[in-house]
């Protein structure tokens, strides 16, 4: 049985697992083999030598005056002939080692090993991922399996891309490369179920991260975000250094930063625009790249009225209803646009001051499917 513990050694030095682990689910595994073999037998104890890898098997048994049940019990006087300081009511344990025993036990400890081999290699794989859960990984395609998607992961990761995370109209070949958010890792008994996403929103926000620096080490954050997949994303970032243009260090130099994760999401446009505190401003924003007359706010109904000029509806409001539905989103408010002439129809006021917006042109919000390409929307040239 040498060998066994030569063999021991070598995978705790090899793989960390520890030896007095497998040892005692060794013993576990023998003491569920005598069970089988003696039938009534749950007094059985198996222990292994730590040096010298052998097996004895015991069984329990209490001192008594009388036997009458031997599987449990033993006189007082056989039990002093094991050790002469046993009294009544002590627990003996009496060796009953079969005498192919080791036999059984060098099978059932490679069994053992092998199994613990499996397991610790699945744990690792397990921690690893569980670790970059909520986080993006690059994920290699495999094969349609259905209507989901085998990704490797690595060597001997794979992850599951389900029809409903997937983007519509996106279609992959196999050996094709894609970054993917990882929603959730499961343990189970053939090893963790990594679930992946194209379509979360925290994908993006996750790419933004990896691409721009500013917004990894915490000066600029994106505060919200709202997104359509495979068509639109809007993101409010805000900038906690006032010398730190929180649009402009998304974008990048010529547009290389938002390009790069434009290209990710496979020519997906991107909204960026600057978070405000005041939800009327932050709305004006929001409906970029439309020009904004007026925003009233009610605070308590998380709900707004804009009024845009007449040639601007269809932009504010968007492809069917796109542009609107994502600024809904990223402020959480509820918004109704109006044109001027219909505002002045319903007879609606102007409203003044704090929830008055200039009709000069909103900051400009940057809109990106190409950046080189890019040019703001007008009326004419709205989708």
């Amino acid at each position: 049985m040498n060998e066994i513990v030569e063999a021991l050694k070598q995978l705790e030095k090899e793989k960390g697992i520890s030896q007095e682990v497998i040892m005692e689910a060794i013993e576990n595994s023998l003491v569920a083999a005598c069970k089988r073999d003696f039938g009534k037998a749950d007094n059985v104890k198996v222990s292994m030598d730590r040096e010298t890898a052998e097996i004895s098997v015991f069984a329990e048994k209490t001192v008594v005056d009388h036997v009458e049940d031997p599987v449990v019990e033993i006189s007082l006087e056989k039990a002093r002939m094991i050790n002469g300081q046993y009294q009544l009511g002590d627990v003996v344990n009496v060796e009953i080692t079969p005498k192919d025993f080791g036999r059984i036990a060098a099978q059932h400890a490679r069994s053992v090993i092998v199994q613990k081999i499996k397991e610790e290699e699945r744990k690792v794989v397990f921690n690893h991922f569980y670790c970059k859960e909520k986080d993006i990984v690059t994920g290699v395609v495999q094969r349609y399996v259905g209507n989901n998607i085998s990704i490797s992961l690595d060597d001997k990761t794979d992850a599951l891309l389900t029809e409903n995370e997937q983007v519509p109209g996106e279609v992959f070949k196999p050996t094709d490369r894609i970054k993917l958010y990882i929603i959730e890792v499961k343990e189970t008994n053939k090893g963790p179920k990594i679930l992946v996403s194209r379509t979360h929103p925290e994908l993006v926000k996750r790419l933004f991260e990896k691409e721009v620096a500013e917004v990894q080490d915490g000066t600029v954050e994106i505060k919200s975000i709202a997104r359509e997949a495979g068509s639109r994303t809007k993101i409010a970032v805000w900038s906690n250094d006032e010398n730190v243009d929180p649009v402009g260090a998304c974008v990048g130099l010529n547009g290389a930063r938002v390009n790069a994760i434009v290209n990710d999401l496979k020519g997906e446009k991107i909204d960026i625009i600057n978070w405000d505190e005041d939800p009327a401003v932050l709305i004006e924003n929001a409906l970029s790249p439309s020009k904004v007359v007026s925003v009233v706010v009610n605070e308590e109904e998380k709900s707004a009225r804009v009024v845009v000029p007449d040639y601007q509806l269809s932009l504010a409001i968007g492809k069917e209803g796109q542009n609107a539905r994502l600024a809904a989103r990223l402020t959480g408010y509820k918004i109704d646009i109006k044109s001027e002439s219909q505002a002045k129809e319903l007879g609606e006021e102007m409203p003044k001051e704090v929830e008055t917006v200039s009709e000069e042109p909103v900051e400009e919000t940057t809109n990106y499917e190409n950046y080189e390409e890019f040019e703001e929307f007008d009326g004419e040239d709205m989708e």
